[in-house]
């Protein structure tokens, strides 16, 4: 697990231009939408493919898998029992499949049905939420970590580099 301190050297190390990031959380739900909200801002900011997947990410497997990307970040707000709006990255092994979230399936399934037998590496950054209640607004410490880890993507995955990839997937951000 990287800590926000050594995010983007983490970044740096883990990932590059074949790299898709998945947000994933309902904006309706306060702090759930903290990835969801972290993909849309990154828009026209990365090189890499973006999925908003909102609280649905199983129904972009497939795009994700025709696309064989070298790297997986999937940023949701996870609750890893750290203080609310701390930001972790986390490799698969140490997400147990049993977490479950607000979402349909547990985040270590969904690594497991896209990266089956297409050789790609995943990545969870978590963002630690205060609370996932319908109708709550995002808490203030949740929005300045989605203001954080923003400007570390756009740091790790800026214009600078190659073209970004791109198929829309419905009128959201996409790859």
């Amino acid at each position: 697990m990287y800590t926000e301190d050594g995010l983007l050297e983490g970044l740096t190390k883990l990932c590059n231009h074949r790299t898709i990031i998945v947000g994933v959380g309902n904006t309706l739900k306060g702090d759930d939408g903290a990835g969801s909200l972290v993909c849309r801002q990154l828009v026209g900011k990365v090189t890499v493919g973006l999925i908003d997947a909102s609280s649905t990410p199983e129904n972009y497997i497939q795009q994700i898998r025709d696309h064989t990307p070298q790297c997986l970040l999937i940023i949701d707000a996870i609750d890893f029992g750290a203080v609310v709006g701390a930001i972790a990255l986390f490799e698969p092994e140490e997400m147990s499949p049993a977490i479950t979230s607000t979402h349909g399936l547990s985040p270590r399934l969904f690594v497991d049905a896209v990266c089956r037998d297409i050789g790609t590496v995943a990545y969870f950054i978590g963002i630690q939420p205060a609370q996932t209640e319908l109708g709550h607004c995002m808490s203030p410490e949740v929005s300045e970590a989605v203001h954080r880890l923003v400007r570390i993507l756009t740091v790790a995955f800026g214009k600078a580099a190659d073209t970004a990839m791109s198929v829309k997937s419905d009128s959201r951000p996409a790859i």
